[in-house]
């Protein structure tokens, strides 16, 4: 069978957790490949209600083993706890997680840092979640980083950390902070050491193994295509790479292996901290968009910014990524609305422009061109059926369908795993 890969294609927070957590029940491995703890998933099912943070969400599938690969960046403390949290839930973990070794670890001095720069920007921060995330990419593509390999090794563990902490405690200092110690990190990191070596396992020959007998192979994207570090809204972007080609490097899966991308969108817009945002609504109508659809960051507790959907973007992150489906979530929050506006494209000094004629300056600048739908005023939530939608509704997605250029598959009317439709 072949690969699917599963990208969030507007800001995160877009639902993929759920889509995840249902396609995986026929996937025999399940693979985060990118990013960190800076990037939340919710999945609610039949154990309980969970906020993932680096654990793929298909950990709750019996036949599916979950791997993080080398991608990934590691808060091994947020980690454990995770696997704790599990564990707690009745799900086996053991056996069915496997680590790789070449992750890249977040160390305290990547925390602090992060917290320092901020701090020292001022007026010109970025918004970053503060979990170090820049700074242990930074410090990856640097030569300077530390991977599980090197915990696995008390003796080089120590060396390295040695080397770190004399350029680090530098800047920390400089900046204002107090040093770091490199014994308390020592004696913190060697229970991690002991707790994760079980999990800790290169991944490459089971993928490759599970590609030659044709096994299901789902691939979970975090966080969304316009935090892209290419091809987001720079600076106010992560420091990972989003889009489709980013599972070659962070997984080890060769491009021509990955059949379906699925795109998942809300039926709106939303975004957590800083950064351009065209159709935004500050407005009571943003206001209520957030209330409706309990918009509040699953990693920071952030109340997120609230918009209108944005067709010009999504068609872009299809253009790019390759969408072979979309997903659509969250369809329910639109169910009191009498007016719904869709944005079908940007001017500026009124011409017509796209996303990619310019940076975040210009982003900052055009005015959002919107198509407005009656709304359905009718309860959506938990239907299965796609015929069994108002007509309104369907004409919306009809009309998003159009304006992205890639079918609609999945659309998702609640919380729950169940509360889904498969498009036929």
């Amino acid at each position: 069978m072949p690969v699917t890969l599963i990208i969030g294609a507007q800001w995160g927070d877009e639902g993929k957790g759920k889509i995840i957590d249902v396609l995986s029940k026929d996937s025999h491995y399940v693979i985060r490949f990118h990013g960190g703890n800076n990037a939340g998933h919710t999945v609610i099912n039949q154990f309980g209600k969970f906020g993932l943070h680096l654990i793929p969400s298909g950990i709750f599938t019996k036949k599916a083993t979950a791997l993080i690969t080398n991608g990934t960046v590691l808060d091994l403390e947020v980690l454990l706890e995770e696997i704790e949290q599990i564990e707690k839930a009745g799900i086996q973990v053991k056996n069915r997680l496997i680590i790789s070794p070449r992750c890249h670890i977040i160390m305290p001095y990547h925390k602090l840092l992060d917290k320092l720069y901020e701090e020292a920007k001022g007026k010109g921060k970025t918004g970053t979640t503060g979990r170090g995330i820049g700074p242990v990419y930074a410090d990856k593509v640097s030569y300077n980083g530390i991977r599980l390999y090197d915990l696995l090794n008390p003796r080089l563990f120590s060396q390295k950390l040695q080397t770190q902490l004399t350029v680090k405690n530098k800047i920390i200092t400089a900046l204002g902070e107090k040093a770091l110690s490199q014994k308390e990190i020592e004696k913190q990191f060697a229970k991690f050491r002991q707790k994760l070596k079980p999990y800790v396992k290169e991944a490459y020959p089971l993928i490759q193994q599970a590609l030659e007998k044709k096994q299901r192979i789902l691939l979970e994207g975090a966080q969304g295509m316009f935090l892209d570090n290419d091809w987001g809204t720079y600076p106010f972007v992560t420091a990972s790479t989003i889009v489709t080609g980013g599972a070659n490097a962070g997984a080890g899966i060769a491009p021509r292996h990955i059949k379906n991308v699925v795109g998942v969108v809300k039926a709106y817009t939303t975004r957590v901290g800083s950064g351009p945002f065209p159709t935004e609504l500050v407005d009571k109508i943003g206001e209520k968009l957030r209330s409706e659809g309990a918009e509040f960051g699953v990693t920071t507790g952030r109340a997120r910014r609230c918009g209108w959907f944005d067709a010009q973007l999504i068609r872009f992150a299809a253009q790019i990524n390759g969408f072979t489906d979309i997903a659509i979530t969250k369809l329910d929050v639109l169910d009191t609305f009498e007016e719904i506006k869709v944005c079908i494209g940007y001017t500026l000094n009124g011409k017509p422009v796209s996303y990619v004629d310019g940076d975040v300056e210009f982003l900052t600048k055009i005015k959002p061109v919107y198509k407005t739908m009656k709304g359905w005023n009718t309860n959506t939530k938990g239907t299965k059926e796609y015929n069994k939608l108002p007509g309104n509704a369907k004409k919306y997605l009809q009309e998003l369908k159009k304006l992205i250029g890639t079918k609609i598959s999945y659309v998702s009317t609640g919380e729950k795993r169940e509360d889904i439709i498969i498009v036929k």
